[in-house]
Order: C-alpha cells, then structure tokens, then sequence
C-alpha cells in the first residue's frame, strides 16, 4: 500500500490539474511531497519501534496513513492535496522499518531468506503495478471521482491491515527502552532532506539545486561524528555505527542506494514513453509495463529461497539480468513499429523484472540476515532510506536524462530518449555490479575454502 502509492498518482496527475487547477509545479509536489517525506523518517521510525514496540508503531503508521490517505481524496483544491500528501508520506515511512524489523524478529535462518522473498514479492509488484492500478481506477470513475478513488482506496485496506495486525502481530519487548537522540534525527533529517529535496526540484530548478550537497555532506559528516562518539560512550545513539562493521550490512546498503536509482527512474521514463511518444492512454501505458511487475513477482519468491545458499552471487547474476534486459529494451524501442511496441517490448522488461526480483529481496535478506533483531528496526530504517535516496535520484537523473535527449515528439525522438536514459540507469546498475563483486572477493579472502 505505501509503495504503491510512490507510482499510482502518475497516473492520475492529469486528473487531479483539471479537478482541482493545479499547475505544473504544483503536479510535481503532489508526487515529490510525498517520496521527499516518506525518506525522511525511517531511520527515527525504526528506533521508536525498536524502542516502544514494533506492532504499536506499525498500527500508528498504518492509521495514520488511513486519514491522511483519506484527506488527500477529500482534497477540494492543489495545496491541501499537497500538504495531506506530505504526511501521508511520514505516515508510510513510519511503517516500513516495522515490517523489516518483525521478519527478522520472527524469522531466522532459511525462513528469514523466505519470508524476505514474500516482502520483496510485494516490493517489486507495489512499484511496477502502481501506474496500472491508478489506470484502472481513474477509468472506473472517471476524471472527476477516479483520482479519489487512488487515495480512497487505502482507507477499507488500511481498515483490515490494523485489524489484522492487532490479532496476528507478537508484540515485542520494549524493556530496554533507550533516550531519544533528538539532536541526531534532526541532523539526518536535514541531511537528508537536503539530498532529496535537490533530486526532486532537479527537473525544475535546474544544477542550482546541486548547491545543496554542500550542506547534506556537512551535517552527515556532524551526524556520523556524534553518533561515533554516543556509539563510543555508550548513551543511546540514533544508530549504532557499529552496525557498519558488518561487512555485509555495509554492503547492502551501498547496493540499495546504488541500484534504486535504475530501478525507480527507468519504469518513470518508460510511461513517458508508452504515454507521449507513443500515444497510448494511462492504462494502456501501464499494461505495457505489467511484464516488469510479473518477472519481478516470479523471481523474488524465488530468490528469496535460494538466497542462504548461495549468497552475494545472485545479487551480481541478477544485476546483470538486468542490464542485459535493459539494453535489450533500448535496442526493441528503436526498432519496433508502434502498432507491435507492448508485445515487443514485453520480452526485455520480463527480463529486467526477473533481474529487479532477484537483487530487492536478496540484498534485503542479506543486508539484515546478520544483525541483531533487538535493532532490527533501525537496521532496516536505514536501508529503507538508502533505498528512498536512491529512487528520488533515479527519479531526476534519468529523467533528466531523457528530457535532455528528446529532441522531436514522435515515437523516434522518445526511442532515442530512452535509449539515452537506459545508459545512464546501466552506470547505476554497473556500479551495483561492482559492489557486489568486491564483497564476493572479501568473502572469498574471508574462507578461501
């Protein structure tokens, strides 16, 4: 529900301007609101379940998520719609460390990898099915009442989910409660806030907006230096840095923050694509990209069960499926005829969603696989923010790409922007590749055997 709603209100932009008048800078903070505030909390998020109960702080997330998902349907005018979306955003970044943190409490060993590669599951079809599910509803109800129905649509499932959770949900045990490092959240907020601010206004601002990496890296390094020396003392940290002396937690995030910018950017250019190079409608345009979504459902179940025996190796196998799909991709655009495109294309986006299942779920297990449940929480706070950077990098920087190759309005000029932004997702997935590679090598220094 959270990361479906990263991609479902694509979609319904065109919608929500005649509805409610808003304009194109407008249009822009009802998407970048809510992906600029759900990166901001999940590292908070995850200590406060860590600290005060992991189910608690999923069921106040999910109500919270419930009224702001329902203000936002209620929203008569572009600035309300705006605000109840940023909050929506805090809301879903409250619940998704939860998740992480009670697999690892409740799973362990091969059923940890397994129960990572259901999660995964839902993290691959949210993302790629959300433009679909936004089509399907602004065609049941219309252009006035089919962008409220996007948001409505969370209230009776958020409903069941908090019921579910109250029955199903173990509590944990809160005994070891910690003081808040008030002083630390605010300094990674606004690092944070920083790095996604200027990926998100990139488009629209323009390089000035790359000024803001001089304050980010400043209050990360005042972040990281007062969270070594609390780590030191012992009084309660935000985040353990000894965390990082995990080799294989370490890693995992570097991968996160590396591969999401590929993995949310591409399916963003690919709906311009369908949309405007090609003329296709909303829901036209996200059929054309289900094969995505299926190929990551079938391969995250399945990596995820594989994934304590075989290890780092199927991050790297699965990244270069991805990029061998991808390449695949802009070598079809350039060549298909308009009327065949979506069942063309179809073959190398299954291909990059085989790829896209079986790097989430494992880098996911393995990056917590080794940590300790009792910060289960704030673990997985922080990858979910790596992975929260990385999406609205890729946001920007592959759409940059591709408006900044689109010369013309026909289906070649769009080819040729996509090729272009194809290049730049692969020098992610490249980098990706890399990571994964000297981890492999480390290992292998670790037990030559």
């Amino acid at each position: 529900m959270t990361l479906l709603d990263v991609s479902v209100t694509n979609v319904a932009l065109p919608s929500i301007a005649d509805a409610t008048g808003a304009g194109p800078s407008e249009l822009q903070w009802v998407v970048s609101g809510y992906t600029l505030a759900f990166g901001l909390v999940p590292v908070l998020a995850g200590r406060l379940g860590d600290d005060h109960g992991r189910r608690l702080m999923f069921q106040v997330g999910i109500g919270s998520f419930v009224v702001t998902s329902a203000l936002s349907g209620l929203a008569p005018d572009a600035r309300i719609l705006i605000t109840a979306r940023v909050l929506q955003g805090i809301a879903g970044g409250l619940i998704n460390p939860q998740v992480s943190g009670l697999v690892q409490q409740m799973f362990a060993g091969p059923e940890r990898g397994r129960a990572f590669g259901v999660l995964g599951t839902n993290v691959g079809v949210a993302t790629a099915l959300g433009p679909l599910v936004g089509g399907a509803l602004i065609a049941l109800g219309g252009p006035e009442l089919g962008w409220r129905l996007v948001f409505f649509v969370n209230v009776p499932v958020g409903l069941l989910v908090m019921a579910m959770a109250h029955r199903l949900l173990p509590r944990t045990d809160t005994a070891m409660r910690h003081r808040l490092d008030v002083i630390g959240a605010l300094t990674l907020g606004a690092a944070t806030f920083c790095v996604l601010f200027g990926a998100v206004e990139l488009d629209a601002l323009g390089p000035v907006t790359l000024v803001l990496l001089v304050p980010a890296v400043v209050l990360l390094l005042t972040f990281l230096r007062r969270e070594r020396r609390l780590t030191r003392e012992r009084k309660d940290p935000l985040v353990d840095l000894r965390l990082f002396r995990q080799p294989s937690y370490t890693a995992g995030v570097v991968v996160a923050l590396l591969y999401f910018p590929a993995q949310s950017g591409l399916p963003l250019v690919m709906a311009l694509y369908f949309q405007r190079g090609l003329g296709y409608s909303a829901l036209q345009s996200a059929l054309g990209v289900t094969a995505f979504a299926i190929g990551s459902a079938v391969a995250a179940p399945t990596a995820g069960r594989f994934i304590t025996r075989i290890g780092r190796p199927l991050i790297v196998a699965a990244a270069v499926t991805f990029a061998v799909g991808a390449i695949a991709l802009a070598l079809v655009a350039h060549t298909a005829p308009t009327s065949h495109a979506t069942l063309l294309l179809a073959g190398p986006l299954f291909v990059m969603g085989i790829g896209n299942g079986g790097i989430i779920t494992p880098n996911q297990a393995l990056t917590l696989m080794e940590v300790d449940p009792v910060v289960g929480s704030t673990a997985g706070g922080v990858l979910q923010t790596a992975q929260r950077i990385g999406l609205a990098v890729g946001q920007a920087v592959i759409g940059a790409t591709f408006f900044g190759y689109l010369h013309g309005s026909g289906p070649d000029a769009y080819a040729g922007a996509l090729g272009a932004a194809v290049v730049a997702a692969l020098l992610f997935v490249a980098a990706t590749i890399a990571v994964g590679v000297v981890d492999l090598r480390r290992q292998r220094v670790r037990s030559p055997a």
